[in-house]
């Protein structure tokens, strides 16, 4: 099977600021047509400032940002394929979500039929008449969302876009995010200091710490170990009642048997379950 050819790539992308801080230092990856790439590191890694310099809001210190073969520096338009959210987006607040997306629709010819269509795709079709100001978090960047898809680009550029969400807004966007490749054919590169949620929605990540790539991998061989495989645990669905007979049999076939830990669904599980079944609005 053919590997798709990059559609974005960094080459020894660097950025020093005055007085010789060193932000971003020789950073190299490469993101192939329609993956869910992410950028993983901690607060303060150089996730954002490599991510405005690969939009064109930052010049590098030195390295080049390449989107779809093109030398941004050298070919800018290349910019009206790709997408991005950034900060969270900006709004005007005391206007509808729609209204904000039909004022920024103007600079992408985009027309009432896409706007309708990006609002229904993130969830605020209901909640497209209701100023911006009156908007959740989540809310505020899923209407982010819909103005980086605006004018359809083949790439989506997102900068922490779980940042601030609780775990109903969290999931939400882990969902819009895999449709994007799954259902819409997008390649998507998004920064995360959330491994969690990186690992739910990513094909491929790249670590950075300190300004630096120390890894780039796919999610399965980050995780996989070198020693070989092992059982860490043997999960059996059973009730309190059969429980010893469970472990009669496991230890009758040689079975070493340290613990038995019964099953709980984990606290996100369980918040859902509870705030889902809540009558009336909040």
């Amino acid at each position: 099977m053919d590997i798709p050819a990059p559609v974005l790539e960094l080459a020894n992308l660097s950025k020093t600021y005055r007085g010789g801080v060193a932000a971003v230092r020789d950073v190299s990856l490469s993101v192939r047509a329609g993956e869910v790439y992410g950028f993983l590191g901690p607060n303060g890694a150089g996730k954002s400032t490599t991510i405005r310099m690969l939009i064109g809001l930052i010049a590098p210190t030195s390295g080049e940002a390449r989107l779809f073969g093109s030398d941004l520096r050298s070919d800018p338009s290349v910019l009206r394929r790709v997408g991005s959210l950034v900060d969270g987006g900006a709004f005007y607040p005391f206007l509808s979500g729609r209204r904000n997306l039909e004022v920024l629709a103007k600079t992408h010819g985009a027309g009432a039929d896409r706007i309708d269509m990006l609002l229904e795709q993130v969830g605020l079709a209901k909640d497209s008449g209701r100023k911006v100001k009156g908007y959740s978090t989540g809310m505020r960047q899923r209407l982010g969302v819909a103005a980086a898809l605006l004018n359809d680009p083949e790439i989506v550029i997102l900068d922490e876009p779980v940042n601030g969400l609780d775990v109903a807004g969290i999931q939400e966007m882990r969902a819009l995010i895999r449709s994007l490749a799954v259902e819409h054919g997008k390649t998507v590169f998004l920064s995360s200091h959330l491994l969690h949620e990186v690992q739910q929605v990513c094909d491929r990540v790249a670590i950075i710490s300190k300004g630096a790539i120390v890894r780039e991998s796919t999610i399965a061989d980050l995780l996989r170990q070198d020693d070989g495989l092992r059982v860490e645990a043997l999960i059996v669905r059973a009730t309190r009642a059969e429980a010893p007979e469970v472990v009669r049999r496991l230890v009758g076939v040689g079975a070493e048997l340290f613990r038995l830990v019964p099953e709980q669904r984990n606290l996100e599980e369980v918040f859902l379950s509870i705030t889902q079944e809540e009558p009336g609005d909040a």
